[in-house]
């Protein structure tokens, strides 16, 4: 009684800084899902079983709302390109875990809200001020960090991290334009359904018979995606994006607390120090957003 009192009791800003949390620890539990399973399997294949078993899951969470309602879209075709990218993404990021610690990935990937502020100026025509100018080329100084050309040679999983995150980058700034015309619960089942039906193509021609346990592991990564991605979406309705950022950098925490504990992995000093860099640099980035949109809004109330 007293937890549900809380719960209501609570600013919606806290609210989404809690749902971020719980996107990211689910996404973490999900990617480790996918490392295990990727090591056993073929990518695609993977990708196609995790979409096909979250379709029935994300049209149960989505039931009270009426799916076929919110299927419709202004921009299909939009959508369903954000949707191929992101399953090309989907599929890049787990050839990159079959090889690489989920640490060193995910600091990669953490670059992604940094590169999208670079490609929304010739993407969306937005502007973009010399103080996040300077917070992306830090944050691209820390993917150097990580990478260290020059003084190792890359690997070319890291390479398939860096096409990854241009991609996720890419789906990210569509996505934000998409949210102008569509639900956010819109572009949810798009992404979910049309992307299962996508892997149809391909996923079939990699197929393999699974372990009774590894079924077992579809499930569990197919619902700690669905349920991850829908408490984003809901964490970005409660919350300003400046608000649910840095809380999304804690997938990182989880990366390497759940790549030691499962597979023995530890990031070295220089992805530590990559990743330092990423996540000041993308929260400064996010924060300067809000303070250029809250000028901009002052600037049009006293206008109005």
């Amino acid at each position: 009684m007293a937890a549900g009192t809380l719960a209501v009791g609570m600013r919606p800003e806290v609210k989404g800084m809690l749902l971020t949390l719980l996107a990211m620890g689910l996404f973490g539990t999900m990617d480790a899902l996918s490392k295990a399973l990727v090591t056993a399997y073929p990518a695609p294949l993977v990708l196609w079983l995790r979409h096909l078993a979250a379709v029935p899951i994300v049209l149960l969470i989505l039931a009270p709302r009426r799916p076929l309602a919110l299927a419709r879209s202004r921009r299909p075709w939009l959508q369903l390109l954000r949707t191929a990218i992101l399953v090309v993404e989907m599929g890049l990021a787990l050839l990159a875990f079959r090889y690489m610690a989920l640490a060193e990935v995910h600091s990669i990937l953490a670059v992604t809200p940094l590169l999208a502020t670079a490609l929304s100026v010739p993407l969306l025509g937005e502007r973009v001020g010399w103080r996040r100018w300077l917070a992306v080329a830090i944050g691209f100084l820390g993917v150097l960090v990580i990478l260290r050309p020059g003084l190792a040679v890359i690997q070319p999983a890291a390479l398939i991290a860096l096409a990854a995150t241009g991609l996720y980058a890419i789906y990210n700034v569509m996505t934000r334009h998409v949210g102008l015309i569509d639900r956010p619960e819109t572009s949810f089942l798009w992404q979910i359904v049309g992307g299962a039906l996508l892997l149809c193509l391909v996923g079939p021609f990699y197929w393999e018979p699974l372990e009774p346990v590894h079924w077992v592991m579809v499930v569990a990564l197919a619902a700690a995606g669905a349920a991850g991605h829908y408490c984003l979406v809901r964490a970005l309705g409660l919350a300003p994006i400046v608000v649910v950022q840095p809380f999304t950098y804690t997938l990182l925490v989880w990366a390497v607390v759940i790549g030691y504990l499962v597979f023995g992995n530890l990031p070295d000093l220089y992805t530590v120090a990559g990743a330092a860099m990423i996540v000041v640099a993308g929260s400064y980035a996010a924060w300067r957003e809000h303070v250029r949109g809250a000028r901009a809004a002052r600037s049009s109330g006293e206008n109005g």
